[in-house]
């Protein structure tokens, strides 16, 4: 009975006017900031990696794994681990890298380009990988970045569960909060697994999603930069 009543709750929810029956496998973007609860932080990072441990074991109970066995003795604890020092280690603000800026001294007024930075993140929907490329830009407004820390934000963002259009914009806003400037791009193609492995189970297609700011919002800079990645 409980368990009835739980599936009924959940189907009853609705989302922009959509139950989650309804949504099925569509992905809906429904906001650029990452859906956190005001106490997201309450717990310690020790805390949640033992909590989810014992959940984990639960999930894999419920699946009718055998826990006593030599090779799943350690997954909850594996598993926990994982996911809050590793691929949803971008949840934590602490973990946002520390940038530092430069004075532009080599008078470069061109756009600058950091391309095929490999990421690895998750669909929030299902919960399976995203693997993509990205390639941001940006044109110096007196200031530059080390690229290594191009890399490093796209990472921070990456890791958390994710929606490709909110990671382009975060990754966009970040960069011209830090850089000050309108002047950047991020282009972003990526495979979803939640559409390759499952649902549909088209194993060819990608998504490629793009974020023009300030002057990379003409043709003729789209076509420049786009020339430069497919170089």
């Amino acid at each position: 009975m409980e368990i009835e009543k739980l599936i009924t709750k959940k189907n009853g929810n609705k989302l922009n006017g959509f139950t989650l029956e309804d949504i099925g496998n569509d992905h809906l973007f429904t906001g650029l900031e990452t859906p956190m609860k005001p106490d997201a932080f309450k717990l310690s990072d020790s805390e949640k990696k033992a909590r989810i441990a014992i959940l984990f074991e639960e999930i894999m109970d419920v699946m009718g794994l055998d826990l006593n066995d030599d090779s799943l003795q350690g997954t909850p604890e594996r598993v926990a681990k994982m996911y809050i020092d590793e691929i949803f280690s971008g949840l934590n603000p602490a973990n946002k890298p520390k940038v530092a800026l430069f004075d532009n001294k080599y008078q470069y007024n061109q756009m600058l380009i950091e391309k095929n930075i490999t990421f690895y993140s998750n669909c929030e929907h299902h919960f399976v990988p995203i693997i993509g490329k990205a390639h941001v830009a940006y044109i110096s407004s007196g200031k530059v970045i080390g690229l290594s820390k191009l890399n490093r934000i796209v990472q921070y963002y990456a890791k958390r569960p994710q929606v490709q259009e909110r990671l382009t914009n975060q990754i966009a806003n970040e960069l011209k909060s830090i850089l000050e400037t309108d002047n950047v791009a991020v282009i972003i193609d990526a495979k979803h697994l939640c559409v390759s492995s499952r649902g549909i189970k088209d194993d060819t297609s990608s998504t490629v999603t793009a974020y023009y700011g300030g002057q990379f919002n003409t043709s003729e800079k789209i076509t420049e930069l786009q020339n430069y990645i497919n170089t």
